[in-house]
């Protein structure tokens, strides 16, 4: 027995199943061979069954798979589907036949570029006078800019002109005063000034505890008190008037004693005095406490000292003072040792 099978995609969705009419089926036996009576494509679909002949099967088996359905995970472009429909290349080969998308073209942009500056030329060549034209628009710009400028400083014109002026003034006196430190310090006499109005408030805090942490601001005044008598900024007079109003305001207004009241006086005038000035306001100071300390009564309650407190602000400046002219000396020296080495 022979079986015969065909099967193929070919008998799919585009194809025809080639099939005989029941009228056809008239098989002739000639000796060994079969003769078939030529084929009617009338009836599409119909199988191929056995024709009589003993011992002989003819089958046609047609399995048509159903491609058009979606596998798993695969999402069907039916815009390409549309596109191919009269093709007849299988479904499972189409993903290869998909056309890679063009890189955008960017050099026609170019040609219409060159094409829009030339036409630009033109038009401001064939102008008479677009030079004139131009350099007028320029130029009233800047006539408007200016106006506007000077719009605004009429009316704050003279406070930024007057803030620019001070800004300016203080930042050249710094510079000069800097300078003036570093180039003409007197450590010497700066070191005297420090000895002497230390050894002052030495005995008024030994006197008076907490005589200088009570006025401190008015210990700070007197030591500017005394530079500015130094440079000669203020007159002697006003100095000696200045003087008596502190110990006044302190024993009068703050009700001080008479150790603590005199304190900032006589540490600036054992400071910046002369000479005898100096052994003056050491001497009356120093007998001032002894005699204040004899007097104290044993009843009254002392104050606590505080021990943990920071030295006067212009007796701190003029140690700063003689730090600063020092380092810069010997950065000066190094410098040239450098130099000559």
């Amino acid at each position: 027995m022979t079986l015969y099978a065909l099967s193929s995609s070919s008998f799919c969705r585009n194809s025809r199943i080639p099939s005989y009419s029941p009228v056809s089926r008239i098989s002739h036996l000639n000796g060994d061979k079969l003769k078939l009576a030529p084929p009617q494509f009338f009836n599409p679909g119909a199988s191929l069954r056995g024709f009589g002949v003993p011992g002989v099967r003819l089958r046609v088996l047609t399995r048509c798979e159903k491609e058009d359905a979606p596998s798993t995970g695969e999402v069907e472009d039916e815009a390409e589907r549309f596109a191919r429909r009269e093709s007849t290349m299988p479904d499972r080969f189409r993903y290869l036949t998909k056309e890679a998308p063009d890189s955008p073209i960017r050099w026609p942009w170019l040609v219409a570029l060159g094409f829009l500056v030339y036409a630009w030329r033109a038009v401001l060549f064939e102008l008479s006078n677009w030079r004139k034209a131009a350099f007028a628009i320029l130029g009233f710009l800047g006539d408007l800019s200016k106006f506007a400028l000077a719009l605004v400083f009429h009316f704050v014109g003279d406070p930024i002109t007057s803030l620019i002026a001070l800004v300016e003034t203080a930042i050249y006196s710094v510079r000069a005063f800097y300078s003036g430190i570093v180039a003409y310090t007197p450590v010497r006499e700066l070191t005297t000034v420090i000895l002497l109005a230390s050894s002052v408030l030495a005995i008024g805090e030994a006197v008076a505890p907490n005589s200088i942490s009570k006025q401190p601001y008015l210990v700070t005044l007197a030591g500017l008190l005394g530079y500015a008598a130094v440079q000669s900024y203020i007159s002697e007079p006003f100095f000696w008037t200045v003087l008596v109003g502190l110990y006044g305001y302190s024993r009068l207004i703050k009700k001080r004693d008479d150790v603590t009241s005199a304190l900032p006086s006589a540490a600036v005038l054992a400071g910046v005095g002369e000479p005898w000035v100096r052994v003056v306001a050491i001497t009356g100071y120093l007998a001032l406490a002894m005699y204040h300390n004899s007097t104290k009564t044993t009843s009254s309650e002392e104050e606590r000292q505080n021990l943990r407190r920071a030295p006067p602000i212009p007796l701190l400046a003029a140690a700063l003072a003689i730090g600063v002219r020092l380092a810069a000396k010997w950065a000066g020296y190094r410098h040239l040792t450098w130099m000559i080495v």
